[in-house]
């Protein structure tokens, strides 16, 4: 006789692998039955209608269809669900109770993935969408000392963003990143390999940073914070030889074919850094998931992937860990006061703590008042001229908090995020954690 299944689950989630090379994977006709099975659990329990605008658009097709039941939901209009997804995860490590090892084996943000993956590989992407995604090309003929200050400033011009949001449908209200003249690769050295640190607990004592393309093209100062930071503490930093997007965007847009390619190039550089006994980090919490949990989840069997998520740690993360073995120094010059401090979703989905709160915490005299909410960013999402307005409402409880507390500081540990908020306010700069840190020794 059968186990009776349990309502609810109170074992840990446990994440099994993507098996996205699998013919079946892309068969439209299973996909679509297994879309449907997992909206009906989903109608059923509704505990994820705030996280983002998914479950409200599943909620509403179900509603007004003429069954008031998942049924009653045109196919073709699944997409609207899945449009909405940010794969960010929080759905599946904070709230479903039907994730497996539950018996229903609920991973709604792996189904939304291969939805995506499936439309990728049908229709392909828009040319907006295309350009979006590829992080790297975009940021190669712009990041310089001669077009990022022509660029930013065309981009601050009312009549050319609105051209933009015509031609390419980018919100001409939204917030755009700038580019940096110098970028990040220009400003920090890569130390040579035999470069010595002080392993404590779980570290070497000598870390590698993954300069990502946001930050090495768009805002290089965090990583310049990160070396002092560290560097103050006995942590030589390198950068990494070379690199390529993380795949995280492209990931998001469905082509897992891509994020392949960028695996391929940069798992055997971070490989080989850990051979040569580096630690790895990266100051974008989806960078850092990226190389920690979706590519281990995408290529299992690949014992580089494997090595180099073991040895990859968000970056307060590693600052913590070099505190309990008290090789984390306290001289710290200032308070930093009251900190309204945003916590990335692609952070909280670690399952590492609040370790940014934690180690900000170390700061005599500070207060940090964490707000465990999305931002409505999404790295594209926002800037989308379909979903701007969209984000700008899942994004007002967070402005909201961050205006009640009255803050000495703001900011997120996803630097786009803390931008979007500070956009939303109207009010203020946001600045980056490791910042507020370096602030807080006077370095």
């Amino acid at each position: 006789m059968a186990a009776p299944v349990s309502e609810g689950n109170l074992k840990a989630p446990i994440r099994h692998p993507l098996d996205w090379q699998n013919p079946e994977f892309y068969d439209e006709a299973a996909l679509l039955a297994e879309m449907e099975r997992v909206f009906d659990i989903c109608h059923g329990c509704r505990r994820c209608v705030s996280l983002c605008q998914s479950f409200p658009t599943l909620f509403d097709l179900v509603d007004s269809s003429e069954s008031m039941e998942v049924d009653g939901v045109r196919k073709e209009d699944y997409a609207k669900v899945v449009e909405h997804c940010f794969l960010c995860d929080l759905c599946y490590m904070t709230k479903c109770p039907y994730v497996p090892p539950h018996d229903w084996r609920l991973d709604f943000p792996h189904l939304m993935l291969r939805a995506k993956a499936v439309h990728y590989r049908k229709k392909g992407a828009s040319f907006r969408d295309r350009a979006l995604t590829d992080t790297d090309a975009m940021a190669a003929p712009l990041a310089n000392p001669i077009m990022a200050p022509v660029v930013n400033l065309i981009n601050s011009i009312r009549p050319a963003r609105k051209a933009l949001e015509a031609v390419a449908k980018i919100d001409a209200d939204a917030w755009l990143p700038k580019y940096a003249s110098r970028p990040l690769r220009k400003r920090l050295a890569v130390l040579p390999p035999e470069t010595q640190g002080e392993p404590a607990g779980r570290t070497t004592g000598k870390i590698a940073l993954f300069a990502t393309c946001y930050m090495n093209n768009n805002e290089p100062g965090p990583g310049e914070d990160l070396a002092a930071v560290f560097e103050h503490n006995g942590v030589p930093v390198t950068l990494t030889p070379r690199e390529k997007c993380c795949g995280m965007p492209r990931l998001e847009l469905g082509d897992l074919e891509t994020v392949r390619k960028h695996k391929d190039v940069n798992i055997p550089i971070l490989a080989k850094l850990v051979d040569q006994g580096w630690d790895l980090t990266a100051l974008i919490p989806s960078c850092v998931l990226m190389f920690k949990q979706e590519l281990p989840l995408m290529f299992p069997g690949d014992p580089d992937v494997m090595k180099v998520k073991a040895a990859f740690f968000d970056p307060f993360e590693y600052l913590v860990l070099r505190a309990r073995e008290g090789k984390l120094k306290s001289d710290f010059k200032r308070t930093l006061g009251k900190v309204a401090l945003h916590a990335a979703c692609h952070q909280r989905v670690q399952n590492i703590g609040p370790k940014t709160k934690e180690a900000l915490t170390l700061v005599p005299g500070t207060e940090i008042d964490l707000i465990e909410r999305c931002s409505g960013h999404d790295g594209t999402y926002a800037v989308k001229a379909e979903f701007a307005g969209r984000a700008l409402k899942i994004v007002r409880p967070v402005v909201a908090r961050v205006d009640a507390a009255k803050p000495d500081h703001f900011g997120s540990d996803c630097a786009m995020a803390g931008h979007h908020i500070a956009h939303a306010r109207g009010n203020g700069e946001p600045e980056h954690p490791i910042t507020l840190l370096r602030l807080a020794y006077g370095i």
